[in-house]
């Protein structure tokens, strides 16, 4: 019997490319794929849900992989189509994932590794002075922010102090802190897809910035894996109930250990660049989540 999923796919860095090849090995067993629908243009009525003139609560499965183009309506509507059919990610892994917070304590308690944290109420925040005393350096962050947009470094109580006007102005209710990790400025970025270590690379900082993140001026570098950063990928994914992850581990040169320094829900495919610089885990990672998908939706 086919069946029939929705796609929401970006389009930038080879991604189309991408979602065709996605959606040629689904028709090959039997599952069609509706692309384009963005479900910030979807509409609801009588209980049906309907984008692009299809009813998307009578598919088999939704597929979302669009970061760049998130607004609140389309996450609100991912969020309710999750009550009905299944998607990938489910709903509440992705928003765990968006949550720098959320996911921390849910690492930590599952014994694995993360950059120490601290968070306040903003009214209430003379533990952050005492946290920066203890740390010597620490690192504000958005909790719900991505690519290294809105983070800064803080070593000094006058530097917080000057972030503060900055923090009012995002209306926070609250404030997040991680402690600096003493490491070279790079990292391993490890993919993982139903369970399964699909390939590595890493990033380095520029000579600018502490950030490794490509879109505050960091660069991609080939790095090897090692068995232990992709068995804590695998725990840290799994911890989540992430379907598919970007698992992002720096290596902490104080404490010699590796830590998680962050998990994201649509860690992007290889563009064709990096492809020529010898990242080849492209088809590894289409063939998995066509698997994965094939299973999701057989009844």
């Amino acid at each position: 019997m086919r069946r029939t999923i929705g796609m929401w796919m970006y389009a930038n860095g080879g991604g189309d490319v991408i979602a065709q090849t996605l959606e040629a090995k689904l028709n090959e067993r039997d599952i069609d794929v509706v692309q384009g629908l963005d479900l910030r243009f979807a509409e609801a009525e009588n209980g049906a849900i309907f984008c692009r003139g299809i009813n998307i609560l009578e598919l088999d499965l939704f597929f979302s992989y669009n970061a760049g183009e998130q607004t609140v309506g389309q996450v609100y509507m991912y969020e309710i189509l999750n009550d009905f059919i299944p998607t990938i990610n489910s709903f509440k892994a992705f928003k765990l994932s968006e949550d720098k917070f959320r996911s921390n304590m849910i690492l930590t308690r599952s014994g694995i590794r993360t950059s120490d944290f601290f968070i306040c109420h903003r009214e209430r925040h003379d533990g952050l002075y005492a946290k920066l005393g203890e740390w010597g350096k620490m690192v504000f962050k958005p909790i719900d922010g991505w690519g290294g947009a809105g983070m800064a470094l803080l070593d000094t109580e006058e530097k917080f102090n000057m972030l503060m006007p900055f923090i009012n102005q995002m209306n926070v209710r609250h404030i997040y802190v991680e402690r600096f990790i003493n490491n070279d400025f790079s990292d391993f970025r490890i993919d993982i897809v139903d369970g399964e270590f699909v390939g590595c690379y890493g990033r380095r900082a520029s000579s600018r910035d502490w950030r490794t993140n490509v879109t505050a001026g960091g660069h991609i570098i080939m790095r090897e894996a090692n068995d232990e950063v992709v068995a804590i990928a695998k725990q840290a994914s799994g911890a989540l109930g992430m379907d598919i992850a970007g698992v992002d581990i720096l290596y902490d040169n104080e404490r010699e250990e590796y830590v998680v320094l962050e998990v994201n829900g649509i860690p992007a495919f290889a563009t064709p660049e990096q492809e020529k610089m010898g990242l080849n885990f492209n088809k590894t990672k289409i063939d998995l989540i066509v698997d994965m998908i094939d299973r999701k939706t057989h009844t």
